[in-house]
């Protein structure tokens, strides 16, 4: 029985320790993120010129109304092209398209990615350009945002991060992804920078020094390429910012079966890199000092905040009850008592409420909490399903146009 005791124990001391590590990591930026404010330029010595490159895969339906709004930025005109990456898109969308003054550059492959797509638009509309600024196919910006994007860059920075929100909060699926992204941009973007670190990247509403996206896209072949691109750059040294009043609005996911897939890929892109970059990451920490990186990678192996929440109210729940059940039982199979799993989960749940902007205070959003169990099943269907999504392309599929405000 001691031997079945001590075994347990170290497995569940190691479990512990992981979810653990992982509520101080959101806890300390989630805090951090509640001191953030927003730097502005009061004048600019450049009007850069901005590649808008939007990649798209077959996504007929939105592509049109994207670019219309892409084109009308308060920028200079001569100072910005939008640019549509067609990859299958049908031959009435691209005539459309060509009607507007943007450049559309169609491209073919085999087997598609962004990043593939990326590299051969940058191969073909050249290098006459200051900073490349990435959209998905389903993203609108306001006006404002190239300008402010532009100010990021006056104050030294050479890649800088949008905020990226919701377009649609039409279903309780919607409404859970928008309170997602807004949770990461407060504890990876506006924490991180307020300590100083680097703001992550997202894979859209994003601006990147032209040569420095195009060289670092050519190692590229992967499709986390944000991440593979964030990291990279980060190791050369280089610190992303955060403008948090550059707003381009993003299509959430509406179906639980997109909903999968989606978390599904990203989940096995961050263990990818982890794998990849931790042992780099923890030889650029000791022997350069280089915390942004090494932080960096921790962010891949942190688990989703749905899981992490989830995961520690059922362990706090069975064990509780197998204590009140079967105290003596309990007591010879596992060290620590569910109190410990409930400290854990009071302040995930904490960093997770102080994280979320007070516009979801509202009956909509507390009728979307309810689908919370839901949405913990399909992460988990997301974690059986990883296997090769690291890999393979996976492609969402938009189709809200409306709902976008600029005021």
């Amino acid at each position: 029985m001691n031997t079945l005791f001590y075994t347990l124990s170290v497995i569940e001391g190691i479990f512990y320790l992981y979810f653990a590590l992982a509520t101080l990591y959101i806890f300390i930026y989630g805090v951090a993120g509640l001191f953030y404010r927003q730097k502005h330029t009061s004048s600019v010595t450049k009007q850069r010129k901005f590649a808008v490159l939007i990649p798209g895969y077959k996504e007929d339906e939105v592509i049109i109304h994207v670019a219309e709004e892409a084109i009308k930025q308060d920028y200079p005109t001569n100072k910005y092209e939008v640019i549509v990456i067609a990859d299958s898109f049908k031959k009435s969308t691209l005539e459309a398209l060509r009607k507007l003054p943007i450049r559309v550059v169609e491209v073919v492959f085999e087997v598609s990615k962004k990043s593939k797509a990326l590299n051969k638009c940058m191969e073909v509309i050249g290098d006459d350009y200051d900073v490349a600024f990435i959209l998905d196919a389903d993203n609108v910006m306001k006006p404002d945002v190239l300008t402010k994007i532009n100010e990021a860059f006056d104050r030294g920075f050479v890649a800088v991060q949008g905020h990226r929100t919701a377009k649609n909060l039409n279903t309780s699926v919607a409404i859970l992804d928008a309170m997602s992204e807004e949770i990461n941009n407060h504890i990876f973007r506006k924490g991180h920078r307020v300590l100083g670190m680097s703001s992550a990247l997202i894979g859209s509403g994003m601006g990147l020094d032209y040569h420095l996206f195009k060289s670092t896209m050519a190692t590229v072949d992967s499709v986390g390429e944000d991440k593979e691109v964030e990291l990279k750059i980060i190791k050369n040294g280089i610190q992303i910012e955060y403008v948090n009043d550059a707003i381009i609005f993003d299509e959430k996911t509406q179906k639980s079966d997109v909903f999968v897939n989606q978390r599904r890929r990203w989940i096995a892109a961050q263990l990818s890199y982890f794998k990849e970059y931790f042992f780099d990451g923890l030889k650029q920490l000791l022997l350069k000092g280089n915390v942004d990186f090494f932080d960096k990678v921790l962010q891949m192996v942190q688990p989703p905040r749905i899981l992490l929440v989830g995961i520690l109210f059922l362990i706090t729940a069975i064990l509780w009850l197998f204590e009140v059940l079967a105290h003596d039982l309990s007591a010879g199979l596992y060290f620590l008592g569910h109190q410990y799993w409930l400290y854990l989960f009071i302040v995930t749940t904490f960093t997770l409420i102080i994280s979320i902007p007070r516009r979801f205070y509202n009956q909509k959003t507390l009728k979307a909490l309810l689908y919370i169990p839901t949405g913990f099943v399909l992460m988990l269907l997301s974690l059986l399903k990883i296997k090769g999504a690291s890999k393979k392309f996976i492609h969402t599929t938009h189709s809200h146009t409306d709902g976008v405000k600029h005021d």
